[in-house]
């Protein structure tokens, strides 16, 4: 009786160790949200490492519209659709992105995803924090995420997990910017030699 007296004390106080901590990860990152997702904008590098290969560029960001400039591509995104721009065929693909897809070309997509469908725990390193979210539903096509946040609160690194494997994706000179929302649409005047394929 002792014996499970005692299982069950440290399991009441290990669910409210582990209720304290899913706490103390939400507020980080709502924090990081409230800077990140801040209404005039922002603008970041950025470095993407993953099996379907690696890219580096800038990103400028407005709560859930985002464009990307790489070496390759240039990529639009109005909160619904999005637009790329292949350099080297003059293409642009229209398509509707899925929340993977999204992730995976804009490093501040997490802003939005941690808030449902995630349990998650964080531990202290050097620079900040990282906060550990799983899906609660395996289905989900992220199925997890490593966030590493710095001590002034905005993130450092994203590391999620996909079908195809892990992709990360480190983050530097955050710098906070007003950019109009035309900034997030693909404008065919600016490329007159483009073809368009509409994906959707």
């Amino acid at each position: 009786m002792k014996r499970f007296v005692l299982l069950l004390t440290l399991s009441v106080f290990s669910l409210c160790i582990s209720a304290q901590t899913q706490a103390k990860a939400r507020k980080i990152l709502d924090k990081t949200a409230s800077i990140v997702g801040r209404k005039g904008g922002a603008s970041a590098s950025f470095t993407i490492k993953g099996k379907r290969g690696n890219a580096s560029g800038k990103i400028s960001i407005k709560g859930n519209k985002f464009t990307a400039h790489t070496a390759d591509a240039i990529v639009w995104f109005d909160g619904k659709t999005q637009w790329t721009y292949m350099k080297s065929s003059q293409e642009v693909n229209v398509s509707n992105p899925t929340e993977a897809q999204q992730q995976a070309m804009n490093p501040y997509k997490f802003i939005t995803l941690y808030k449902s469908g995630f349990s998650m725990n964080m531990k202290n390193v050097a620079s900040g924090w990282q906060i550990h979210l799983v899906a609660n539903n395996k289905k989900r096509s992220i199925k997890e995420m490593y966030i590493t946040v710095g001590k002034d609160y905005l993130p450092r690194e994203v590391k999620m997990l996909q079908a195809s494997g892990w992709t990360t994706i480190a983050i530097s000179g955050f710098k906070a910017s007003n950019i109009g929302d035309s900034a997030f649409r693909f404008n065919p005047r600016e490329f007159p030699h483009a073809e368009v394929i509409d994906l959707r």
